[in-house]
């Protein structure tokens, strides 16, 4: 791939990050409506507690890092300086005792539709990781391989143990609660039979506009069915970290390089549709169950593995290919998540050991806002706890 341009060595990348505003106490606030009026870049999501920022499309890793922390870090700004507010932890709404919906447009259409036939269940926090691909075709084989290892991404980043202020069980109470929409999505053979597939689920109803669809990885476009060009990544919950961040996208972006240098990888032509379906179902059942903790079936051998094992050995055979495009030094901070656990791991560890769900929420706060503050010191300090 030497011959390429450096900049073809990258593909492009953006984000979208989805996080609650609260108090240090870890009380969610409905405020997005206010954020999305106050500053450029910023948008509503259905519920108001929850506000969602993007960063544009860039190759470059540091770049990719730098637009994200300079919105977050507005956002915590903006938020604390309205009244002491800042980031909440977590990917669900860990302390809310009720299941009310705050609406942030009710003159929305689509979000009175959300409102009315999901709830509270959607009103989530995540890290959209979106790549960009020009080939419609070859995106569409990217998409089969990754969705075939989407739960790897869920294992990974799992931070959402909490809910109605107790532990759920699951460490990602986000995925295992968020409905999948259509409930039953093809590994797509090519673009078009995506395009003819969404076009039968308008007809049909199931979804309600081409981008209600609702998976773990989905082809994504301006002109979506018609015109692809990136891939997104839905199911990671939210990356507070942003050496996190780029290990997540760097492991992704390796494995569609290896799609599109090696026609044969690729899911379809080692399982049946069917198969696949199963094997993806149960994988993403179990990683929002246990994360790093689950027992998986790797779909290439069709054998049950340990979900670490299965990720070291993906991420091991990576590194060649990262090695090539220039990016396999961000791959790094995978073994610490490996080593370490997630989030939900080390949470639930502290709730074993006797501490209160409340309180490991108001430690990661201070946490993660010094975490944001070494990554960029114009962000605001943690607010002292009264």
């Amino acid at each position: 791939m030497r011959h390429l341009q450096d900049d073809q060595l990258l593909l492009r990348k953006g984000l979208e990050e989805e996080v609650y505003v609260g108090t240090s106490d870890a009380d969610i606030v409905p405020l997005s409506h206010r954020i999305a009026a106050d500053l450029s870049g910023f948008v509503t999501e259905p519920d108001s507690r929850n506000v969602e920022y993007t960063t544009p499309p860039v190759r470059s890793y540091e770049q990719m890092l730098d637009k994200l922390m300079s919105q977050r870090c507005r956002l915590r700004r903006y938020v604390k300086d309205l009244g002491g507010y800042t980031l909440v932890p977590g990917s669900t709404m860990s302390m809310v005792t009720d299941d009310e919906f705050f609406i942030s447009n009710p003159k929305n259409p689509y979000y009175r539709f959300i409102r009315d036939n999901y709830g509270t269940d959607v009103v989530t926090a995540s890290t959209h990781i979106n790549l960009g691909i020009a080939d419609p075709e070859q995106l569409i084989k990217a998409y089969r391989l990754l969705r075939a290892e989407a739960s790897m991404y869920l294992a990974l980043t799992a931070n959402s143990p909490f809910r109605y202020g107790r532990p759920t069980g699951a460490h990602s109470t986000r995925w295992q609660v968020f409905p999948p929409t259509p409930a039953v999505t093809p590994f797509f053979v090519d673009h078009a039979h995506f395009r003819s597939w969404v076009a039968e689920q308008l007809a049909a109803g199931t979804m309600f506009n081409p981008r209600h669809l609702w998976l773990s990885i989905r082809p994504n476009g301006q002109g979506t069915p018609d015109v692809l060009e990136r891939l997104e990544l839905r199911i990671c919950d939210r990356i507070a970290r942003p050496q996190d961040v780029a290990a997540i996208v760097a492991l992704m972006e390796a494995r569609v390089w290896q799609s599109l240098e090696d026609p044969s990888i690729d899911p379809l032509a080692v399982r049946s549709e069917d198969e696949l379906q199963q094997i993806c179902a149960d994988n993403e059942r179990r990683a929002a169950e246990a994360s790093l903790e689950a027992v998986v079936t790797d779909w290439q051998t069709g054998e049950d593995v340990s979900m670490r094992r299965w990720i070291e050995e993906c991420w091991r055979a990576c590194v060649p290919t990262a090695e090539s495009h220039g990016f396999a030094n961000h791959l790094a901070p995978l073994g610490s998540i490996l080593s370490e656990g997630n989030f939900s791991q080390q949470w639930l560890s502290r709730v074993a050991a006797g501490a209160e769900p409340r309180d490991v929420l108001r430690d990661a706060i201070i946490e993660l806002t010094e975490v944001d503050r070494r990554y960029d010191p114009d962000c605001p300090s943690a607010s002292s706890r009264s």
